[in-house]
């Protein structure tokens, strides 16, 4: 399907499926990083240009107007080539030096990447480095960052991944809380004590039933799904969690409790869109995170 004429101005329609796919002008200017009557302005452009409304206006927000869900579409297919136009001309670069963009949790953002980082600088001062620290999936289609650090193996089809290492997990607890409510000796002797766990996540109730403990949510009298929140719960005395070994062991506040638990590794991804993954920067700094998570 060709696109009319008028519609080929690219932020307009940018900020067209913004509000299409948002249903408000305050999120869609959020999510483009302008001001709310900047994107107003825009929306009405286009809607001028056309001479057509593209939405109707209610007391929640923006809805697609029979002429905006036909044209919908078409702005989808200008977006993919956008995307794709962004991701080839990106690729073509050949100088080992720029803007590498690095995005993962907030936790190993934290407590992982600073000394590996430090590495990449030294090994190539040319190339400038950005993180992003997020617990959500940024959406390297995009180009919302050029690497991904994941604990799990991305499936889309255009995704690269290397498996790069696993994190070795345990049970800890702060040395406050321990002198204060004792040292469990057994696995049964947990149940016990006050337990830190996830709120939404399910992955330490899953983990444990494997191990045939089917506790319920309201066995951890605390619960929180933000990892480096997590940890502080645990730091400050809260109760016992379960936390990377190389981390917590770094901690003096922290004591391992060593009891006999099988508990599964963490495993570590590397991902990258395969067109990014030729370019030269890109390329070295992904063998340099290989090269230091893997040495943990």
């Amino acid at each position: 399907m060709d696109v009319p004429p008028k519609l080929k101005d690219w932020s307009l329609v940018r900020s067209f499926l913004a509000v299409a796919d948002t249903g408000s002008l305050s999120a869609a200017a959020r999510e483009l990083g302008c001001s709310q009557p900047t994107l107003g302005r825009q929306v009405q452009a286009l809607e001028s240009a056309l001479g057509v409304e593209l939405f109707t206006r209610h007391a929640r927000g923006f809805a697609l107007s029979d002429a905006g869900a036909g044209l919908l579409p078409m702005a989808r297919q200008m977006q993919d080539a956008m995307q794709a136009m962004t991701l080839a001309a990106a690729g073509q670069s050949t100088q080992l030096e720029g803007t590498v963009r690095i995005t993962a949790s907030v936790f190993a953002s934290h407590h992982l990447l600073p000394p590996v980082l430090v590495h990449i600088r030294e090994a190539e001062p040319a190339i400038q480095l950005e993180l992003m620290p997020s617990d959500t999936s940024e959406n390297l289609l995009f180009r919302e960052a050029d690497i991904a650090l994941r604990m799990y193996r991305p499936t889309q089809l255009d995704l690269v991944a290397r498996h790069v290492a696993d994190l070795e997990l345990g049970v800890f607890a702060a040395r406050r809380y321990l002198d204060r409510r004792g040292r469990p000796a057994t696995p049964e002797d947990l149940l016990r004590h006050d337990l830190i766990g996830y709120d939404r996540n399910d992955l330490i109730l899953r983990g444990m039933a494997d191990m045939g403990w089917p506790v319920q949510r309201e066995d951890f009298v605390i619960r929180c799904d933000n990892q480096a929140t997590y940890w502080e719960l645990l730091r400050a005395g809260c109760g016992i969690g379960f936390s990377q070994i190389g981390v917590a062991q770094a901690d003096p506040d922290v004591e391992h409790l060593d009891l006999g638990l099988d508990l599964p590794v963490l495993p570590v991804w590397l991902t990258t869109h395969q067109v990014m993954r030729q370019t030269p920067r890109v390329r070295r700094v992904w063998d340099l995170l290989a090269e230091g998570l893997s040495r943990g």
